[in-house]
C-alpha cells in the first residue's frame, strides 16, 4: 500500500534500526520503546491487521511468529522470557493498520495485560 508507514519502512522510503529480514518478514526497533528490547515484526505484504489476516499465505504468517523467536534469541531475551502482542483495531490502540507483532523484553513484565 503505497500511503502504510510500515510499507514506506519496508520499502526503505522512511529510516528504521532493522533487526531481522527474511522474504516475509521486516523488523525493526520501534521508535517510543515501552520495554529495553522492543522490535516490530511485520509482514511484507500489506494486511490491515488480523482481520485481514487470510490475505497472508500461511507460510508469511508463520515466518511473522518464527521471526519473533529468532529476534527474542538475537536478542538475548529468550531464556529470561519476552511478550509478543499485536494490538488489533482502534480499541486495541492498533496505531499503524498493517499487522504487526511487538516483542518485548529485556525487563520482568508486569502480569496486567490490560
Amino acid at each position: 500500500m503505497d500511503d502504510c508507514l510500515f510499507c514506506k519502512i519496508i520499502r526503505r522510503e522512511i529510516p528504521s534500526a532493522k533487526v531481522y529480514e527474511d522474504d516475509d518478514v521486516y523488523a525493526f526497533r520501534d521508535i517510543h520503546p515501552m520495554a529495553p528490547v522492543h522490535v516490530l515484526v511485520v509482514p511484507k505484504t500489506h494486511v490491515s491487521g488480523m482481520s485481514a489476516v487470510d490475505a497472508l499465505s500461511d507460510a508469511a504468517l508463520a515466518a511473522c511468529l518464527r521471526a519473533c523467536r529468532t529476534i527474542a534469541e538475537q536478542e538475548g531475551i529468550a531464556q529470561s522470557g519476552y511478550r509478543v502482542v499485536s494490538n488489533c483495531g482502534s480499541d486495541a490502540c492498533q496505531s499503524v493498520p498493517h499487522l504487526h507483532f511487538h516483542v518485548l523484553g529485556g525487563k520482568h513484565m508486569t502480569e496486567s495485560m490490560a
